[in-house]
């Protein structure tokens, strides 16, 4: 069923799936969307073929719902969907966090508000993806630039949210969704499969939400014996809804801290000559594929760009955009969307840096050519 180690031509969306059925993945609860809908395609015809259930809900807030009971029940679970869909995923995502239940939520965005152009490009989604869902809480968000990244990028999302006790986001893009590419896929043996961590203790002293140094609590499942109560509202240790100050404190502190404690653990980014350059394009998702071509016509010309992508959107590299990016000229923020991540890399730079916005909304891709004429303006 995974071509290990073999050499495929496959698309953003067949490797996400093929990513999920790699991390083990058995339940699968969705709605059709565009450009999201392939992947469940795929899981509907694969699941069964390894014992796992793939079910078409009414709607997205259902989908949602589902997959939260099939993971309570033990099950590594995931939907797919897009703008609109998200959108009323949101009070699931935020049930999922406080109740701190694993799966993964693939997001392929596409153009909005609204229905918007449901068959073209955006990214749109990302601060969606961040403050969505009301409350303090902090996001784990991944975002493949390509093919093999889907791929991967699941197996990681599902490991994330099974080491971490949290919904995790792969926000993928129209572009990387339906895009094909040559993939090597990895050998099964170099596939590391992280497994949630399970109680030791005796069922009668069972906390589902015992404090532990990693703030991550042991999770036993449905039906393995162990008795836990599962609620939205703020809980104590054993899950049972609280006004207590010190219970509610005690909750959100390790909500947040079991993220950003183990910031290292979580934040990735990739560079291309930032160092020797004073000027920086900010890219991510499939734009970033645009910054690199961009960067190599700048090279023809004998000019020289870096390129920073943020490969983890949330939690945001705070850090390396403030040690990489705070001392350039000129940072190019092209951005598929009116402008999102660059109040963040605004935030975190100096006022001495000159931001440089390049954006389109209209359900085309940024091309190199619009980044290299952005680069040629300020050079």
């Amino acid at each position: 069923m995974i071509p290990w180690g073999e050499t495929r031509l496959v698309q953003g969306n067949e490797a996400i799936a093929l990513g999920a059925l790699a991390s083990g993945v058995r339940f699968f609860g969705g709605y059709p969307i565009t450009p999201s809908t392939e992947v469940a395609e795929i899981l509907a015809r694969k699941l069964p073929e390894v014992d796992g259930v793939f079910i078409q809900m009414e709607d997205e807030i259902a989908s949602i719902s589902s997959v939260m009971g099939a993971s309570l029940a033990g099950a590594r679970a995931m939907t797919a969907t897009s703008g609109p869909g998200f959108s009323l995923m949101q009070e699931g995502l935020g049930y999922g966090c406080m109740a701190e239940i694993p799966f993964v939520v693939v997001d392929v965005m596409r153009a909005g508000p609204s229905t918007g152009l449901p068959t073209q490009v955006s990214q749109g989604d990302v601060m969606q993806a961040r403050w969505g869902t009301h409350g303090d809480h902090p996001v784990i968000a991944l975002c493949p630039s390509s093919v093999r990244e889907c791929f991967d990028m699941t197996v990681r999302a599902f490991n994330l949210a099974e080491e971490f006790r949290t919904p995790v986001l792969l926000l993928s893009d129209e572009v990387i969704g339906h895009m094909r590419e040559r993939v090597t896929f990895p050998r099964r043996e170099d596939v590391k499969i992280l497994e949630r961590p399970v109680p030791e203790t005796p069922k009668e002293w069972y906390e589902h939400y015992h404090p532990t140094p990693s703030n991550v609590s042991p999770m036993a499942s449905y039906g393995s014996g162990y008795r836990f109560h599962v609620t939205g509202l703020t809980h104590d240790r054993q899950g049972f809804p609280t006004r207590r100050v010190d219970e509610v404190d005690e909750k959100m502190a390790r909500l947040k801290n079991k993220i950003v404690r183990r910031l290292d653990e979580l934040v990735e980014v990739k560079t291309h000559d930032v160092e020797q350059s004073r000027v920086v394009v900010f890219a991510y998702g499939s734009v970033y594929r645009s910054a690199l071509a961009a960067q190599v016509m700048l090279e023809k010309k004998h000019k020289k760009i870096g390129v920073f992508r943020p490969v983890t959107l949330w939690p945001f590299p705070d850090r390396e955009v403030k040690e990489l990016l705070d001392e350039k000229d000129v940072i190019i923020v092209p951005e598929l969307n009116q402008g999102q991540l660059i109040h963040e890399v605004e935030r975190l730079t100096s006022d001495c840096v000159r931001i440089v916005p390049v954006q389109r909304v209209d359900g085309y891709e940024i091309t190199p050519e619009e980044i290299v004429h952005a680069a040629m303006e300020v050079m």
